[in-house]
């Protein structure tokens, strides 16, 4: 296992340089000036001198490939550099909203799995039975419904029409501190709007798998010995189904960042995937390397903790790929 995960973090480093170059490949690329975003409506009226001075300042007349090797440089580091739309070092700035993030996406991730896996075991248990149909056809509605809509509906069921929990923000308004309750009621609406919109995946990867299991001889045997419904769908059935839905832990990864960036901001939710698009929208590309290597390296753990769980899970499977 250890073995794996260090040729995984090798072969990371390539992707890491690659996907950071890019950044910068696309900013030198892009019709937007991030002086004239950085002296914002001062921008508007200074004169071709103060502009070349701000942009030599900033090193933004250097070479493509001059920007990326210093940054690079000064990255590993540490040094992330200063974000021109917040005013404040990189670091800081992902220190402050990373917290925020990661609370909304584990939450909103145990919600998918949990309810997801209960729904597919559930439904896998009578096939084409009534239960079955509500739930597939409910997941396939979800599956194709943008994360964005859902937040937007939930908003004016739960605050605007029943006024039952909060539209957004991380506290009520007005408030001095930070409360536990407060935020407890703050992420209800978008950790089940996130969680809800991964959910279809898991709920249909292990109704699928749950329902192949079923119909195995070894889980016909069992039933045939007559042990407990209970035992056998979570005890034999669930064990063997849940493997092929541990792969997707990886790959719903992505899913789970992209929708995330649109819930926080739906709900105003003070996380990193807000911030991403201040520095997009602000063409702040310090921040926005920042955060893109940030979603990198979550998407390459993503895909190592799920090989590494399908490989505990099942014996057969070795840790030598």
């Amino acid at each position: 296992m250890a073995r794996m995960a260090a040729r995984r973090a090798l072969s990371a480093v390539p992707v890491l340089l690659a996907v950071t170059f890019g950044v910068f490949a696309v900013a030198a690329l892009s019709p937007f000036d991030p002086v004239k975003a950085y002296a914002g409506q001062a921008g508007l009226t200074a004169s071709q001198a103060h502009l070349d001075e701000l942009r030599a300042n900033l090193g933004a007349d250097r070479p493509l490939v001059g920007r990326w090797w210093d940054w690079l440089t000064s990255a590993l580091t540490g040094d992330l550099g200063t974000s021109t739309v917040m005013r404040q070092p990189v670091a800081d700035v992902i220190a402050e909203r990373v917290g925020w993030s990661v609370l909304l996406a584990a939450t909103a991730f145990t919600l998918a799995v949990t309810a997801g896996t209960l729904l597919g075991v559930l439904a896998a248990r009578r096939p084409g039975g009534l239960m079955d149909r509500l739930t597939a056809a409910a997941a396939y509605v979800l599956e194709a419904a943008p994360p964005f809509w859902l937040g937007l509906l939930a908003v004016w069921v739960c605050s605007v029409s029943l006024g039952v929990l909060p539209s957004g923000g991380l506290t009520d308004a007005g408030a001095d501190t930070v409360t536990a309750g407060q935020v407890a009621r703050h992420l209800v609406l978008p950790a089940l709007v996130l969680g809800v919109s991964q959910l279809p995946w898991f709920f249909l990867y292990v109704r699928q798998g749950v329902a192949d299991a079923l119909a195995e001889d070894p889980v016909r045997g069992a039933r045939a010995r007559g042990i407990a419904e209970r035992t056998v769908l979570f005890g034999h059935a669930l064990r063997a189904g849940m493997l092929p839905t541990l792969t997707l832990i990886g790959s719903r990864v992505p899913e789970l960042i992209t929708g995330a960036l649109l819930v926080e901001t739906v709900f105003s939710w003070p996380g990193v995937a807000a911030a991403t698009v201040q520095a997009a929208t602000s063409v702040d590309f310090p921040l926005l390397a920042a955060l893109t290597v940030l979603a990198t390296v979550a998407v390459l753990v993503g895909n190592l903790l799920s090989d590494l769980l399908y490989g505990l899970a099942d014996p057969r499977v070795g840790f030598d790929g």
